[in-house]
């Protein structure tokens, strides 16, 4: 709230996000369009402070990443890859650091998404934290990653599961086996501890995994694969990658599901 509001104060006149029509709007824009000013906002309007309720039910709980329910503001101040590169969302970042070192006995393990929708996914989010130099000693970065195969098969952005498992593990064999093929990657993963696979458990699924079932490269119908086979191929892939890293004198990551 406090980071919303300063800026607002600060930088209303800039640029942070386009339109329907594909135009670039100002923060006060954004907020005009929402019939927002910063007096109106509060704690309790953002809406994103996670109470009891919060982590029983997934619709609940993934509503809170949009304030005031807005994803509009979701997208401006706490994506990576956005209009402006992601430079509110490491500010706010770095002052929750800059509070951590203030109390010195405090560490936080923050998480970041990586979708497995393209190769490049890796890269961009090492650049953003590269660019914006969102490190301190008292922070760890998890990874988790959404499993959503059958929303990127309906829109073709994928053709089998095979695709996905390559855009999330192909950097990270490419940037072991080699630290300069990706310099910048090579540098944000000494931060990152692990991986987690995040989605709504609640979801009824068919919990087939037999010797029978279909490989990656086969899994090509649009129903999403059983948690169970995520789970797997992600435990499979980073197994070999951790002794990989480890005979490279690099650190490994922990599975956290």
């Amino acid at each position: 709230l406090r980071f919303i509001k300063k800026t607002l104060k600060n930088h209303s006149e800039e640029y942070v996000c386009n339109d329907e029509s594909g135009k670039p709007m100002t923060l006060n824009q954004v907020f005009e369009s929402l019939n927002l000013t910063a007096y109106d906002l509060s704690v309790d309007m953002l809406d994103v402070h996670a109470d009891r309720n919060t982590f029983h039910r997934f619709d609940k709980f993934n509503a809170k990443y949009n304030p005031i329910g807005e994803s509009r503001l979701r997208e401006v101040f706490l994506k990576t890859d956005n209009f402006n590169g992601g430079k509110y969302f490491a500010s706010i970042i770095k002052e929750v650091m800059f509070d951590l070192k203030e109390s010195k006995y405090q560490n936080a393990e923050l998480r970041l998404s990586i979708y497995g929708r393209s190769r490049d996914e890796w890269d961009k989010l090492a650049q953003w934290a590269i660019t914006h130099n969102v490190y301190c000693d008292n922070v760890r970065w998890l990874i988790q990653v959404p499993r959503l195969y059958d929303i990127y098969k309906a829109k073709n952005l994928i053709n089998n599961f095979q695709e996905i498992l390559e855009n999330i593990f192909m950097p990270l064999f490419e940037v072991t086996n080699d630290p300069r093929s990706h310099p910048e990657l090579h540098q944000f993963l000494q931060y990152v501890i692990g991986f987690d696979s995040v989605d709504d458990e609640s979801k009824p699924e068919h919990p087939l995994f037999d010797k029978n079932v279909r490989t990656p490269d086969l899994w090509n119908t649009k129903e999403n694969p059983p948690y169970s086979y995520y789970l797997f191929f992600m435990y499979a892939n980073q197994a070999v990658l951790n002794h990989f890293r480890r005979e490279r004198g690099l650190n490994t990551f922990v599975l956290r599901p």
